[in-house]
């Protein structure tokens, strides 16, 4: 690491969140990678050049790329979709563990898995749901993915993390994981260490966001290969064994609920809104006033399914329009475009209710203003950056606390 400079390689990048927190602290993204297989024209990939320049940037399927020309790096961050990461094994080959085509986890499994140099640290990021998911055999998917990687030598920390509970504008829940090689110190430190220690105070997650003191962690053992794994993994439970925070060492778990300690100040909705420079288009128009109040409001009412069946469909009422003196609830990627939605953000301004607008939107991710500003793309667009990227603030804290304990 020359100059220590920590290298990095950056996968599913989006509009460059991973990046925007790293490059505050001594981090440098050697090689990126974004790929949108849904759309034919690349409109986060274009933002993402626009900002940090083609070189060394891939808009290619990462499946498609060989492991040879993803450039040897000290640390590999991305935040990939949570998937069936589930394992099928082929008969003619004994080593055919490989999940279904397409599931992105794989990808950064195969680079780790071929990389002769492997990177020493992980950095990734996923919605909460992994801990828990699929319904039927719950923290499965985290199990394979803990376990894949404790076959490839990484131990792991965890920790789900809502931004707003650290006096970050948006309540955004994200689990975020950091892996170290057995060949890194962090790794021995991790080994030595008691475990409770670390997730309290000791680890990099802790140093970076502080819990309130737990006495004990649950601890299990990972047993069987990725197959048996798939196979039974926690099949006659309700609940998945894997709590808000954990460790994963050498098939070791150790997991608890921690609750966030906090004593900053808060940001709240009101203290991003742009004042007096929003345009018209952004203000709801009054012949969809009661479409909106219908979405936004309490329901109880017969439906009848495409079968002819009828089902009595209930939901609750949304704080219509949003509180200004809270955190923002979650941005999702529809949050853009004129349409009445339940889920889109409203709030009450000087001249009447209107969305949220796309610097808005990337100051609640805490983005520079108009960073996904781009002739060609559209502020429906923006928005679904937006409701795809993360809360730059957690990348930024995070890095920082990874790279002081690299270097001290």
């Amino acid at each position: 690491m020359e100059n220590n400079k920590i290298k990095v390689v950056e996968l599913f990048a989006g509009v460059g969140g991973f990046r925007l927190g790293l490059e505050k602290n001594n981090f440098n993204i050697i090689w990126s990678n974004q790929w949108e297989p849904s759309t034919k024209t690349q409109h986060a990939s274009m933002v993402y050049e626009e900002r940090f320049g083609k070189e060394n940037h891939s808009n290619v399927d990462i499946a498609q790329v060989p492991t040879k020309d993803i450039p040897d790096h000290d640390l590999l961050v991305g935040g990939f979709p949570c998937q069936d990461y589930s394992v099928a094994t082929t008969l003619h080959n004994s080593k055919g563990l490989k999940g279904k085509k397409g599931v992105l986890w794989w990808s950064i499994h195969r680079i780790l898995e071929e990389k002769k140099k492997k990177p020493k640290y992980l950095f990734l990021e996923n919605v909460d749901r992994l801990l828990k998911s699929p319904a039927k055999q719950r923290g499965r998917d985290f199990a394979v993915m803990l376990q894949s990687l404790n076959q490839l030598g990484y131990a792991v920390e965890w920790r789900v993390i809502n931004a707003a509970e650290y006096g970050m504008p948006q309540r955004r829940r994200r689990v975020f994981f950091l892996g170290y090689h057995k060949s890194s110190n962090i790794y021995k430190q991790l080994n030595k260490s008691e475990k409770i220690d670390w997730i309290n105070t000791n680890g990099v997650i802790a140093q970076a966001f502080p819990v309130e003191r737990i006495e004990t962690a649950n601890h299990f053992q990972l047993e069987g290969d990725l197959v048996e794994i798939t196979n039974h993994f926690n099949t006659k439970q309700k609940l998945s064994p894997f709590s808000n925070t954990g460790i994963s060492i050498n098939g070791n778990i150790y997991t608890a609920k921690t609750t966030p300690c906090f004593t900053g100040k808060k940001t709240t909705l009101k203290d991003i809104l742009q004042n007096g420079e929003v345009t018209e288009e952004f203000f709801l128009r009054k012949e969809d006033l009661p479409k909106w109040e219908y979405l936004k409001g309490a329901k109880k009412e017969k439906r009848i399914t495409k079968a002819g069946f009828e089902y009595l469909y209930s939901e609750g009422a949304m704080i219509y329009p949003d509180a200004l003196d809270n955190a923002s609830r979650t941005i999702i990627t529809g949050e853009g475009g004129k349409s009445p939605s339940r889920f889109k953000h409203v709030i009450k301004s000087e001249r009447g209710l209107r969305r949220l607008t796309p610097v808005e939107l990337e100051r609640l991710n805490m983005f520079p203003d108009n960073h996904t500003k781009l002739d060609g793309i559209s502020d429906t667009k923006r928005a679904f950056f937006m409701g795809n990227a993360l809360v730059v603030g957690v990348i930024e804290k995070i890095g920082k606390q990874l790279y002081k304990q690299i270097y001290e």
